[in-house]
C-alpha cells in the first residue's frame, strides 16, 4: 500500500468515527416530540430543535434536527441537516447543508459548507467554502478556504486563502497560506508551506513546507520535499530542489517550441543545453577551468573535415542548410560529438569548433607573418642585388666609351703621316 492509499484510509477510518462519536451524541440528545415546522419572523425552521434559542436574528433557515439550534442573533445563515450550525450564536449568512456540517461554528460568517462534515470545527473563521464530505473538518479559525472534494483541507487549521479541488487535495495542509492545489492529492503532504501551486494528480504530493513552488502536470514536482522557488511542469522532480525550473521528462519530449525567442538578443553571452537538458550559460573564467594548455596541433585535423550542404529529413520547408555530418567527425573529433539518450549519434559540439578554428588561424597567422619576413628580406638582397648590377652597369658604360676612344685612337695610328703621328704624340 503507498502513502497516498494508507494517507486516505486513515483519514477515513477518522472520518467514520468521528460520524458513528456525533450520530450517537445526537440520538442521546435528541428529543422524542415530533418535529416542528413554522416561522417567526423573518426565520424559517423545520425539526426538532431548529432555531430554538434564537432571540433577535432574522433572516435564518433551520431544516433539520438542532439545525442552528444555539443561534441568537445570528442572521442570514441557512443551516439544513442534522447538527448543522448547532452552535452557532452570533455568526451571519453562513450556508450549511449536509450532516453536522458547520456543526461547530459559532462567530464565523460568510461560510459555505455543503456534505457530511464538511467544517465541522469551524468555529470563528470567516469567507470558507467546503464542498464534499470531510471537506475542511478540522479548520478552526482559518479564513477564505476553498475546498472541494472528499478530505480536501481536511487537516487544516489556521490556514488561509487556500484553494483545494479534487479529494485528499491538501489533506494535510494545517497552516499554509495562499496554496492553490487541483487534482486528486495535489499538495497532499502540504502542513506549512505557502504560496503553492499545485495542478494535476499528485502534483507537488510530498511537498510539506517548501514555499513558492508550482506543480503542472501529472505528479508535476511530486518528489519536492522542502525545496522553494521551483516550476516544474510535467516533471516529478528531485527531493533537494531548490530554485530550479524543469520542463518534460528526458527522453518523452524531444522537441520545444517557445514564440518570441528566436531573433531576439539580449546580449554576447551563449546559452548551452547540457546533456541533461539543462540551460546554462557558457563559463570561461579560469576559476571554473582545470588542465589549462596550448592546444598545439590539436587544429590539425580541421583540414580532414568535410564541410556539407544538406536538407533535414523532418523540415517540411526543405531549408538548404551547412554543417558537418556527426559521424565524420567522430572519426578526427570524438569528443565533439554527443548522443542521444538512446545512446546514438545525434550532434556536433559546433561551439568548440570556434577555439579550433581560431588556433588554426592564429599558426597561419604565424606562418604568413614569417613569410612576409623572408619575403621582405628578399626584397633587401634583390635591391642591393640591383644596386650592384646598377654600379656595375655605369662601369661597363666607362669602359666601353675608353674603348671607342682607344679604338678611334688606333685608326688614326694606322692612317697618320709622320708629321700626323708627330702631332698625335704632341697632344
Amino acid at each position: 500500500m503507498n502513502r497516498r492509499q494508507q494517507g486516505v484510509r486513515e483519514r477515513g477510518a477518522m472520518l467514520g468515527f468521528l460520524l458513528l462519536a456525533v450520530l450517537l451524541n445526537a440520538l442521546i440528545r435528541a428529543e422524542p416530540a415530533a418535529a416542528q415546522c413554522g416561522s417567526t419572523g423573518t426565520n424559517t425552521q423545520c425539526g426538532t430543535g431548529a432555531l430554538t434559542h434564537n432571540t433577535t436574528g432574522i433572516d435564518n433557515s433551520a431544516f433539520g434536527v438542532n439545525a442552528l439550534t444555539n443561534n441568537t442573533t445570528g442572521f442570514e445563515n441557512t443551516a439544513s441537516g442534522l447538527d448543522t450550525l448547532e452552535i452557532n450564536t452570533t455568526g451571519f449568512e453562513n450556508t450549511a447543508s449536509g450532516y453536522v456540517a458547520l456543526a461547530n461554528n459559532t462567530t464565523g460568517g460568510n461560510n459555505t459548507a455543503s456534505g457530511a462534515n464538511a467544517l465541522f470545527s469551524n468555529t470563528t473563521g470567516d469567507g470558507n467554502t467546503a464542498s464534499g464530505a470531510n471537506a475542511l473538518p478540522s479548520n478552526t479559525i482559518g479564513n477564505d478556504n476553498t475546498a472541494s472534494g472528499l478530505n480536501a483541507l481536511a487537516s487544516n487549521i489556521t490556514g488561509g486563502s487556500n484553494t483545494a479541488s479534487g479529494v485528499s487535495a491538501l489533506g494535510n495542509n494545517t497552516d499554509g497560506n495562499d496554496n492553490t492545489a487541483s487534482g486528486l492529492d495535489a499538495l497532499a503532504s502540504n502542513t506549512t508551506g505557502g504560496n503553492n501551486t499545485a495542478s494535476g494528480v499528485s502534483a507537488l504530493f510530498s511537498n510539506t513546507t517548501g514555499s513558492n513552488n508550482i506543480g503542472l502536470g501529472y505528479q508535476a514536482g511530486s518528489n519536492i520535499v522542502a525545496g522553494n522557488n521551483n516550476i516544474e511542469i510535467g516533471n516529478p522532480g528531485h527531493s533537494g530542489d531548490n530554485k530550479t525550473i524543469r520542463i518534460g521528462l528526458l527522453g518523452t519530449q524531444n522537441k520545444t517550441y517557445i514564440a518570441g525567442i528566436s531573433g531576439t538578443r539580449v546580449s554576447g553571452t551563449v546559452v548551452e543545453v547540457n546533456g541533461n537538458g539543462q540551460l546554462g550559460v557558457m563559463v570561461s573564467s579560469a576559476r571554473y577551468k582545470r588542465d589549462i594548455r596550448d592546444m598545439g596541433n590539436a587544429s590539425a585535423g580541421l583540414m580532414k573535415l568535410r564541410p556539407v550542404s544538406f536538407r533535414y529529413k523532418n523540415d517540411p520547408t526543405g531549408t538548404l542548410e551547412y554543417g558537418l555530418v556527426a559521424e565524420e567527425v567522430k572519426r578526427v573529433y570524438p569528443n565533439l560529438v554527443t548522443y542521444g539518450p538512446d545512446g546514438k549519434l545525434q550532434s556536433v559540439r559546433y561551439l568548440e569548433f570556434t577555439a579550433l578554428l581560431l588556433n588554426e588561424l592564429q599558426k597561419q597567422a604565424s606562418q604568413v607573418q614569417e613569410l612576409a619576413q623572408r619575403l621582405k628580406m628578399k626584397d633587401q638582397q634583390l635591391a642591393a642585388q640591383q644596386r650592384e648590377i646598377d654600379a656595375l652597369k655605369q662601369t661597363d658604360a666607362s669602359i666601353n666609351a675608353l674603348n671607342e676612344r682607344l679604338a678611334a685612337l688606333e685608326q688614326q695610328v694606322r692612317t697618320a703621316t709622320p708629321q700626323g703621328l708627330r702631332s698625335l704624340a704632341s697632344k
